[in-house]
């Protein structure tokens, strides 16, 4: 996590206005918000979870944020992609949600990327940020992003949302004896590019596991809170019921563990 530097911990008076609230949290306080400014965070995916996960970073101060998504805007996304608008449609997504960040929140630099994550390009990406959000909604995607995770050590936030269900978790490759994400849902089997429009989804589910994205990459750039790793969060959305899982890196794991003791 970028340190907090006597020159980053100097927050100008407009910024100490601005997160005021922020800095009055003890477990914050100037240090905590300093780190958020000097962060890099990567949001991949600028749909139902990254929506409400960019506007949520942009909005805490996050000095950097790259949005990723090679999509455009369509009229079946406003149903729940709070960071476009009617009159967006048609724009890339990646450019409609730099637009609604920079009028939240000038001061966070938003770089919109139209590209889809993959290759040795997302992982020099990854590599140039200290959190990477994954809001993709495919798993071709999620592993791809896995994988440049594990290969650069860069601490990845997952969501996901489907129908009314939502799950979050954390995955930290700076320790080896941490899951990735293939250690908790391999790839064999698995199917279904957009299960949005295959199955639908409630709309606030996306906001809620968007927005605990947001709140789970804030936590570790600030250095406060518990991790969310080895934890898988389920939301019912229908009961509005959490359930927590544990899960274990696999020492067999294609991805991490050949990392890890090669």
């Amino acid at each position: 996590m970028p340190a907090c530097a006597a020159s980053t911990c100097n927050l100008d008076d407009a910024e100490l206005l601005r997160y005021s609230r922020h800095i009055l949290l003890d477990q914050i306080g100037v240090e905590g918000q300093a780190r958020i400014a000097a962060a890099r965070v990567l949001v991949i995916g600028a749909g139902g979870l990254g929506s409400p996960a960019a506007l949520y970073l942009a909005a805490a101060g996050v000095g950097t944020l790259t949005l990723m998504d090679d999509d455009v805007v369509d009229l079946t996304n406003l149903q729940r992609q709070i960071a476009h608008t009617t009159t967006r449609i048609g724009m890339y997504k990646a450019e409609s949600a730099a637009h609604a960040l920079a009028a939240l929140n000038p001061a966070t630099h938003v770089v919109p990327l139209v590209e889809r994550a993959g290759g040795a390009r997302l992982t020099q990406l990854v590599a140039t940020h200290d959190v990477v959000l994954d809001c993709s909604d495919n798993f071709a995607t999620r592993h791809a992003i896995n994988r440049a995770s594990v290969a650069a050590k860069v601490p990845l936030v997952s969501g996901a949302a489907v129908r009314f269900d939502g799950q979050l978790t954390l995955f930290d490759p700076r320790s080896d004896g941490h899951p990735c994400y293939h250690c908790l849902f391999g790839e064999d089997g698995e199917a279904s590019d957009s299960p949005c429009a295959t199955f639908g989804v409630f709309a606030p589910l996306t906001g809620l596991i968007g927005t605990a994205q947001a709140a789970e990459a804030l936590k570790l750039l600030a250095g406060v809170g518990e991790p969310l790793t080895g934890r898988l969060l389920l939301l019912d959305a229908l009961s509005l019921r959490w359930r927590e899982l544990r899960y274990r890196k696999d020492p067999h794991c294609p991805v991490c563990a050949t990392v890890a003791t090669g």
